[in-house]
C-alpha cells in the first residue's frame, strides 16, 4: 500500500535521518498532527505511543513516484520493524493524520512496539506539547 509517511523525530526535515533517508526521495513534505498518541523521549530518538487525548506534531512525507517500495524497506530497517515480531522497537501502522490545511491523510506511522510502549507508559518521560523539534 503506497501511503505517505508521518514522521515525528529524526526523519523530520532538518534532522539527521531525514538527510540520510529522505532527502531527494520525496515529492512533498508538509506539517501534520497525529491524534491519539503521546510522544516520549527515548534514548536518542522519540517514540509515539497510542494514548487517548494526546497529539504528536510531525510531517507528512510523500515518496517520489517509483521510490515508495525502496523507501518503505529502508525505513523498516531503520526503525528495526519486523512484521509480526512483538520484540520490534517500532510497529508500522496505518493512521489518519491531519494536514496543516485541515484535510485528513492516511499515512504509515511507526509507533512504539508493544514492549517499548509498556516501558514508556510505566517509566517514560513525555515530550511536552508533542513536538520533538521544540524540545531543547
Amino acid at each position: 500500500m503506497e501511503l505517505p509517511f508521518f514522521v515525528y523525530g529524526t526523519l523530520r526535515p532538518g534532522r539527521r535521518n531525514h538527510d540520510l533517508f529522505l532527502r531527494g526521495r520525496t515529492r512533498s513534505e508538509e506539517p501534520g498532527l497525529l491524534s491519539g498518541a503521546v510522544l516520549y523521549h527515548g534514548p536518542g530518538y522519540p517514540y509515539a505511543v497510542e494514548a487517548d487525548g494526546g497529539t504528536v506534531t510531525g510531517d507528512i512525507v510523500t515518496a517520489l513516484s517509483g521510490a515508495h517500495g525502496r523507501l518503505l524497506a529502508a525505513l523498516d530497517r531503520l526503525e528495526e520493524y519486523v512484521p509480526q515480531d512483538p520484540g520490534s522497537l517500532y510497529r508500522r501502522v496505518v493512521r489518519e493524520v491531519t494536514a496543516g490545511d485541515g484535510r485528513t491523510v492516511r499515512t504509515w506511522v511507526y509507533l512504539a512496539g508493544p514492549a517499548v510502549a509498556a516501558r514508556l507508559r510505566a517509566h517514560g518521560r513525555p515530550v511536552e506539547g508533542g513536538d520533538w523539534l521544540a524540545w531543547p
